[in-house]
């Protein structure tokens, strides 16, 4: 791996950590980043891991006491994909890439109008879409949007429906993706309007995120590289 590349994991994994830190803030809890990793000591929220790790070969022991082991469902995001925790129990639920898009890389005019959303009443209806009738759209709660880092961007159809969406959570250095979603049309349909939005937003900041199987070849459709693995 060229020495780019692991820079650009370390960023995404590190941007990836920050966000799962503010989606389990947004539920009242609080995990803590150490040198290796990111932790919560409780049970996340659907969805996300009990622990992201920052850099290659972090102690897997030491990441192992850090989160609860006691009950069902424990998760760790391996951002190096070289961890072996199947002692503690774990076992691979699936592998995935991080993906990794230039700042300068050009965009496309999208069919949909964007925006970014401000209220309780606009995430419920931009969840819901997401969700798509599973029964988990209260996993996008209000506290969200308090949070300067993270921008729940999303797409309006001609009617001003909900047609599309993403989180973008932004630091200093790259834009991570993650929540890609549209009502019709798949990926395809989402990546234009997404990538307008952080294109106005961040214009010098690369974006960065992690996609597997179908939605990673519409990633790279869409001028993504994938830039090495993970596993969860």
């Amino acid at each position: 791996m060229t020495a780019m590349k692991q820079f650009v994991i370390r960023a995404a994994a590190r941007n990836n950590a920050e966000w799962c830190a503010s989606m389990s803030r947004s539920h009242g809890l609080a995990g803590e980043f150490g040198l290796q990793a990111w932790a919560v000591p409780s049970r996340p929220p659907l969805y996300y891991p009990d622990a992201v790790t920052l850099v290659p070969e972090t102690d897997a022991a030491a990441l192992v006491d850090r989160i609860d082991t006691a009950a069902p469902g424990a998760c760790v995001k391996d951002s190096f994909a070289d961890l072996d925790l199947t002692g503690a129990g774990f076992k691979v639920l699936f592998d995935a890439q991080w993906i990794h898009r230039p700042a300068s890389a050009p965009t496309t005019s999208p069919d949909l109008a964007w925006g970014v959303v401000s209220s309780p009443d606009m995430l419920r209806t931009w969840a819901l879409a997401w969700d798509d009738g599973d029964g988990n759209a209260g996993l996008f709660r209000p506290e969200l949007l308090d949070d300067p880092a993270t921008f729940v961007l999303v797409g309006h159809s001609a009617d001003g429906l909900v047609a599309a969406g993403a989180v973008a959570s932004r630091n200093d250095h790259v834009v991570g993706i993650s929540n890609v979603f549209a009502v019709e049309g798949g990926a395809d349909r989402a990546w234009p309007v997404v990538l307008d939005a952080v294109h106005q937003l961040f214009p010098t900041l690369p974006v960065v995120g992690y996609e597997h199987g179908a939605d990673l070849h519409a990633a790279v459709r869409h001028g993504f590289e994938a830039a090495g693995p993970l596993r969860v």
